[in-house]
């Protein structure tokens, strides 16, 4: 490796690393589904990004909805039929902001990483609170389905 150094800047951050044991599963809005984020957005860190595992039980799915933030989703594990198409491990989806989530179903459950993070265009961040840790979920009537 070569030797030659670039300096920092008053204001640069290091690397945070979180290992996946370190967080508990968490209750996600739409039923079926669980979440470990290892990172998200909170009052002190606004613009941190939702970034984690999303754990998909068999039969698991959420129907059309819009958000103003910006998301990449790695399909890791199982199969699902997203917008009408089917797509497996390996696969990567990305939304540019601001978006709509087409219909997602799966049979076989399934794990994604996902990275969800403010719109480079609306600079409107994604939501943690009252979405990724919910104590008990509302009815799928109650949820707001346009942010």
């Amino acid at each position: 490796m070569s030797e030659t150094t670039t300096p920092r800047k008053s204001d640069d951050h290091a690397f945070e690393a979180v290992h996946v044991d370190e967080r508990e599963w968490e209750t996600l809005r739409f039923d079926g589904f669980e979440n470990k984020m290892l990172f998200h957005p909170g009052p002190e860190r606004p613009t941190e990004p939702n970034a984690g595992l999303v754990r998909f039980a068999p039969g698991a799915g959420h129907p059309l909805h819009r958000h103003d933030f910006a998301q990449i989703w790695y399909i890791l594990e199982g199969e699902f039929v997203i917008g009408g198409n089917k797509y497996g491990p390996g696969t990567m989806i990305f939304h540019p902001d601001p978006h709509y989530e087409a219909e997602m179903h799966t049979d076989t459950g399934g794990l994604w990483l996902i990275v969800q993070y403010p719109g480079p265009t609306t600079g409107k961040p994604p939501i943690y609170n009252g979405r990724f840790n919910l104590a008990k979920r509302r009815p799928l009537a109650e949820e707001q389905l346009d942010v």
